[in-house]
């Protein structure tokens, strides 16, 4: 672990910052500007939309200019949008402001490198720790988040406009911090070009690729899709928007305070088990959600989902690593956060859709149905990596 791990841990706990501020007040300012109630959670599905159609140019970007300019114009573009959202709330805009979250999905595409960027900063053999380290950073994101969107929220007239604009100073200290990060380059042989290594359609083929990219996007899906619908639900059960907060903020908890020790747990116990306790927690969080809706239910649920989602995406990061040759990896990052953006898209929709529509207990029981899947996948692979360990 060095200097450059733990900067660019803090840059991932401001980039958590602001997604958490996002997540916490996009639905909500939503609510108050859709021409519709059922459109409310367009500017958090505007959010990832645009992470998922910025992953094509965000992989241009690192493979031409490297991991810092890249990483520094993703910052520029959240200042930029962070000013864009609170000009929207001035205005009283809805479609101003969900074009302005759906620019901010160039940071989001950006950020989303941050744990790739940590298995290069340290040894191969200490790889998961580094990937589990900077995840942790997003513990900041998980005190500062909530506070930070409460503290601003009625800072001017326009409820939340504070917020946006308190964005724009967090993405000044993370520019700072990232100028501080020395980057190796890595060799020109290995840098990889559009004709090097194996094209993304034999990375799908490759099973321990395809469990990775299955693990990490219905993973976060059920993890978008339970947390976007969070600050609706409680709005409708009568819970004060500092209620919300609170929750969310033992959710950002479970979600990053376990990367202080899951490269461990991954390192002692493997990660296809790992992974499969993500899964297990997914299901306990369910069954939490289902059983009632007082505070301490909100709240043990979304811990359990955060808890579940660390594991399940730090699994998932250290299998890819080990799918992909250094000439493909922005192809095989790229790939992998198209998928876990497009699932985001489709859950930040579903999520206003149905809390709106059909309630808080169906939406937790449609839950079932991806971390059935992501459950079936692992087993898949464990059993195939066991044939292939055993002699013919």
């Amino acid at each position: 672990m060095n200097r450059n791990l733990w900067l660019l841990a803090l840059c991932q706990g401001l980039f958590l910052t602001n997604n958490v501020v996002f997540i916490a007040i996009n639905g909500l300012v939503g609510l108050q500007l859709a021409p519709y109630g059922w459109m409310a959670t367009l500017p958090v599905m505007g959010y990832v939309v645009g992470g998922a159609l910025s992953t094509p140019l965000v992989a241009q970007t690192q493979r031409r200019w490297g991991r810092q300019v890249s990483f520094q114009i993703g910052l520029v573009v959240a200042l930029l949008s962070a000013l864009l959202c609170a000009w929207a709330a001035f205005q009283g805009n809805f479609w101003l402001l969900c074009l302005a979250t759906l620019v901010a999905g160039y940071y989001s595409a950006n950020g989303q490198l941050y744990r790739f960027a940590a298995a290069e900063l340290t040894s191969a053999a200490h790889r998961e720790k580094a990937v589990s380290l900077v995840l942790a950073g997003g513990l900041l994101g998980a005190v500062a988040g909530p506070n930070l969107a409460s503290q601003a929220r009625d800072l001017f007239s326009v409820p939340f406009a504070g917020a946006y604009l308190a964005l724009v100073v967090v993405a000044l200290l993370s520019m700072a911090c990232m100028a501080a990060i020395r980057f190796e380059a890595l060799p020109a042989s290995t840098t990889g070009s559009a004709g090097q290594g194996r094209s993304l359609a034999e990375l799908m083929r490759e099973p321990v690729f395809l469990v990775a990219v299955l693990g990490a996007a219905l993973g976060y899906g059920v993890m978008n899709l339970l947390m976007a619908a969070t600050p609706l639900a409680m709005q409708v059960c009568g819970y004060a928007f500092s209620d919300a907060a609170f929750v969310l903020q033992w959710h950002v908890i479970g979600m990053f305070a376990p990367g202080f020790f899951t490269g461990h747990l991954i390192k002692r116990f493997g990660v296809l088990p790992v992974m499969g306790v993500g899964v297990v927690l997914n299901l306990a969080c369910v069954v939490v959600a289902l059983s009632g809706q007082d505070l301490h239910q909100f709240t043990i649920a979304l811990f359990l989902l955060g808890v579940g989602w660390n594991f399940l995406f730090t699994g998932s990061t250290t299998l890819a690593l080990s799918a992909y040759r250094p000439e493909e990896k922005d192809r095989a990052q790229a790939a992998i956060n198209f998928c876990v953006f497009a699932t985001m898209a489709l859950t930040s929709f579903a999520s206003g859709a149905l809390i709106t529509t059909q309630g808080w207990s169906l939406l937790n029981a449609g839950s079932l149905l991806p971390i059935a899947v992501t459950g079936a996948a692992l087993l898949w692979l464990a059993a195939r990596q066991r044939r292939a360990r055993v002699p013919g």
